[in-house]
């Protein structure tokens, strides 16, 4: 039987949806599913964790050296908490893609990244080519599985669970070479991009970083978080926290809004698994236009007010 430990990912004491979604991949793998929080304080985290369906047992690892998320510090306490699981699991997010290849190294394994879909306990399906083709990966049965969870192809686990907490020693060697400096993020009222149902997201053809304020207004008339395509944040339109696609975030929203994107593949790959995608956009050529349940072809400074004031 399947033993699986998942690292769950957190900041400011709170649990984010990611670790659910990565125990909806664990249950479909089958096994006894353990999350790990390492934190400087974990039980208010450890007690969101408890709560979600499926989950038997939370393994917390209180350290001062755990206030921040970063790697080369959790990593070696990941890799020792791993004895005796036959999974190790993280989301695909910017803490799973920084943290557990360095785990997988730790233990001498090759990591299976971005498990879309599981075949069986050491057989998986991934994305690759931008999402252009789909292959299946099969990691050696003899050797424990480390993998990065798509977290956009998995539905979040319900609450609805009692698991235990339990708390462990971890006697890692920390790394002496790496230290937190800061952390600088965007502070937004917004929902989460990377948990939010509706998206809105601007491309370069708005032309500005002030002229992006349509976004945002027609963001937060819906409720919605905002995204940006590459293009947008590498004008400077918006800071790279908002990017999504293959070099930002892979989201899942029930409703994707493209405004003003052209659709590279680079983006695609982001929103491939949005339940419902809008394009707003004057070139009808568009390769977005191609994956769109609805077009329309236009000036988007015009259609964006007009669509507002309809709402």
């Amino acid at each position: 039987m399947s033993k699986i430990l998942i690292v769950a990912e957190h900041l400011g004491g709170k649990l984010n949806s990611s670790t659910a979604r990565c125990v909806s991949c664990a249950t479909a793998i089958g096994g006894e599913i353990h999350v790990a929080v390492l934190a400087d304080a974990p039980d208010a985290v450890a007690a969101e964790a408890a709560l979600i369906a499926g989950v038997a047992k939370v393994v917390t690892v209180a350290n001062a050296a755990n206030a921040h998320p970063i790697a080369q510090v959790l990593a070696p306490q990941v890799a020792k908490l791993a004895a005796g699981y036959s999974h190790v699991l993280g989301p695909s997010t910017t803490f799973g893609k920084d943290l557990m290849p360095c785990v997988a190294a730790l233990l001498g394994v090759a990591q299976v990244s971005d498990i879309m879909a599981v075949e069986s306990s050491h057989v998986f399906k991934r994305p690759i080519y931008a999402g252009n083709a789909i292959i299946t990966v099969e990691a050696p049965s003899a050797m424990a599985v480390v993998g990065t969870v798509r977290t956009a192809s998995w539905p979040a686990a319900a609450n609805g669970g009692n698991a235990a907490v339990e708390a462990a020693s971890v006697g890692a060697a920390l790394p002496s070479h790496t230290r937190f400096v800061s952390l600088q993020q965007g502070k937004s009222d917004r929902p989460d991009l990377q948990s939010a149902s509706k998206v809105v997201s601007g491309g370069r053809a708005l032309g500005s970083a002030d002229a992006f304020s349509v976004i945002y207004s027609l963001a937060d008339k819906m409720g919605a978080a905002v995204g940006a395509s590459r293009a947008a944040v590498d004008a400077g339109y918006v800071p790279n926290e908002l990017q999504v696609g293959q070099t930002g975030k892979i989201i899942a929203p029930e409703l994707y809004v493209a405004i003003g994107i052209s659709g590279a593949i680079q983006h695609l790959t982001g929103i491939k698994d949005a339940g419902t995608i809008v394009a707003i956009n004057k070139d009808a050529e568009a390769p977005i236009f191609e994956i769109a349940d609805f077009g329309l072809v236009g000036d988007l400074f015009a259609i964006v007010p007009e669509l507002e004031k309809s709402l």
